[in-house]
């Protein structure tokens, strides 16, 4: 079973998403902030990390995105990016910072599977 952590620091939106992916067809993990991600990242070793971009604390979705990229231990989680922030220069410097994929707020959620399914496909 495949291992998906979700970051966003709106309940509704991590339960939005796990009730999108099926609890059942995923293991899910989930936290509020960049920091916890970073950790998870390192303990759990994700197949796909769901990333807000707006999350408190001193780490955003982009720098955490970043941070994981970066690690050897964590390089290889897929991570795409889920946001309101739908700007060409927000998209840029997800992917810059090593996104594989970029998904805007508010989201169709056959969409968001279609996009879960497709970087899990590509990550393996």
């Amino acid at each position: 079973m495949k291992k998906i952590l979700i970051v966003d620091d709106n309940e509704s939106i991590r339960e939005l998403v796990l009730e999108t992916l099926g609890p059942d067809l995923y293991q899910i993990l989930e936290c509020d902030n960049g920091m916890s991600a970073i950790d998870l990242a390192r303990t759990e070793k994700p197949d796909l990390i769901i990333m807000d971009i707006m999350i408190p604390g001193d780490v955003d979705g982009v720098e955490a995105t970043r941070i994981i990229k970066q690690d050897s231990l964590t390089r290889n989680c897929c991570i795409i990016l889920l946001t309101a922030k739908g700007q060409l220069a927000d998209q840029e410097l997800g992917f810059a910072a090593g996104a594989d994929d970029y998904f805007i707020k508010p989201f169709s959620p056959m969409q968001l599977i279609a996009k879960v399914e497709e970087v899990l496909e590509k990550g393996e």
